[in-house]
């Protein structure tokens, strides 16, 4: 059974599937824009920035960067370049990622105050959410949230009579996986091809019209107001490691109750697949599981009892990313697994760097064949080597060495599989 230590839920208190988001009334009376208040009228931005470094919060976006280290590189003070902005990333395209639209749609307001707080510490002038084309309905209540906000006057001018001013807007993406890279999405909210960019100059210097910009994702601006609100202390209290708060962890795939839960950093990952998801269907093994989405290493058996955070799963060659598994069955072909994965980022690559746009296409041609019956031996040392070349250091951002991830994985713990495949001559799965 999951443990009960630490089950406090900031980030999902509100959240109730059947009766809806709270609006500004019933999120206010829930103790909503508390945490704002507290920001904005009795802290210096330096203050709000060191107190959310000091809480220990990481990116929930993938990378797991201290937040309060990546904010304090704006430059600040009356020198500092205007506009600064604030951009939100909420275009959720990772494949096996759900967490943020739970947040979307199930408490607008909590992200628009974390949005506050954060654009407060930075000084920044405009906020952008940078929703997910495919998200209509979370656009919808993010659109009638800001418009309370701005008529309650939280968002605007004078915020809470404190001399801050704030404008936010909603931005629908266009829709490329490639904008979950924040210079890609940078350059697509300044309507360009949606391509990153050479660092540095880094966004929180040089960003958004080339001003100095903050790119932070959903979950993690969902944080920050309760970090105000309640202190550092019992934000680094409701994490079982050194890495502070809850976190949304998701599973998908053959598991009995697929879902999405906020938990203590570092639950177990056998905590979440079996308590939380209740373990593989009826008939069915576990033999692998992708640990934060499509872009990151396999674990298997020998990782089942990990700390889910991101120090513990680097540790084990892989990435906590977005903390959302997707579950690999005894019944569920790795390669066939692998392809789909490649295929789609091949088709999502923006084909700005050579080892992204003909590495990929050419990795999809030895798994096709390969599943296909038609491979030889000496491919799997080709998808080996391809893997280095699309690895971290050869590419211009990140897209190519996240794909190379859940290949170069599936060839070390599932050989077994590539190799049937090819003596055999054709996938031993299929009928």
């Amino acid at each position: 059974m999951p443990s009960e230590k630490n089950m406090e839920r900031p980030l999902t208190k509100n959240i109730d599937p059947d009766r809806g988001p709270l609006d500004l009334k019933g999120y206010v009376a829930a103790g909503g824009y508390e945490g704002a208040r507290k920001a904005l009228t009795s802290h210096q931005p330096g203050d709000v920035t060191e107190l959310v470094k000091n809480s220990g919060l990481k990116g929930r976006g993938g990378a797991g960067f201290s937040t309060g280290m990546k904010w304090s590189f704006v430059p600040m003070g009356e020198d500092a370049p205007h506009p600064k902005y604030l951009v939100c990333n909420a275009d959720e395209m990772e494949p096996g990622t759900f967490k943020d639209r739970l947040l979307l749609e199930g408490d607008p307001h909590s992200l628009i105050e974390g949005m506050i707080v954060a654009a407060y510490a930075i000084q920044a002038d405009v906020a952008y959410i940078f929703l997910r084309w495919g998200y209509t309905h979370a656009a919808g209540l993010l659109r009638r949230a800001i418009s309370e906000a701005e008529e309650a006057g939280y968002l605007g001018k004078n915020i809470f009579s404190s001399g801050y001013n704030l404008e936010m807007y909603l931005h629908i993406s266009a829709g490329r996986y490639i904008c979950g890279e924040e210079t890609a999405l940078l350059s697509s909210l300044e309507g360009k091809r949606a391509n990153p960019r050479a660092k540095p100059p880094f966004p929180q210097v040089s960003g958004l019209f080339g001003k100095p910009t903050i790119v932070q994702n959903v979950e993690t601006l969902c944080n920050v107001h309760h970090i105000l609100n309640h202190g550092v202390d019992w934000y680094k209290n409701l994490s079982l490691t050194e890495e502070g708060g809850t976190k949304l962890y998701g599973v998908s795939g053959k598991v009995k109750n697929p879902g999405c839960w906020e938990l203590p950093m570092g639950t177990p990952v056998r905590e979440i697949l079996e308590g939380h998801a209740g373990g593989m269907r009826d008939g069915l093994q576990f033999r692998g599981l992708l640990p934060g989405g499509a872009s990151t290493d396999f674990l298997v058996e020998e990782h089942l009892d990990l700390a889910m955070d991101y120090a513990t799963i680097g540790k084990a060659g892989s990435r906590m990313g977005t903390g959302t598994m997707i579950v690999m069955d005894d019944q569920t072909c790795p390669v066939g697994m692998a392809l789909n994965l490649q295929q789609f980022f091949a088709q999502e690559s923006c084909g700005w760097c050579t080892p992204c746009r003909d590495g990929l296409p050419h990795v999809v041609k030895i798994l096709s064949a390969i599943e296909n019956g038609e491979g030889r031996m000496e491919d799997l040392d080709k998808l080996s080597a391809m893997c280095k070349y699309m690895g971290p250091g050869n590419t211009f951002c990140a897209l190519a060495p996240g794909a190379a991830e859940p290949l170069q994985s599936a060839l070390k713990y599932f050989r077994e599989d590539f190799e049937n495949h090819i003596q055999g001559k054709k996938c031993p799965w299929r009928n």
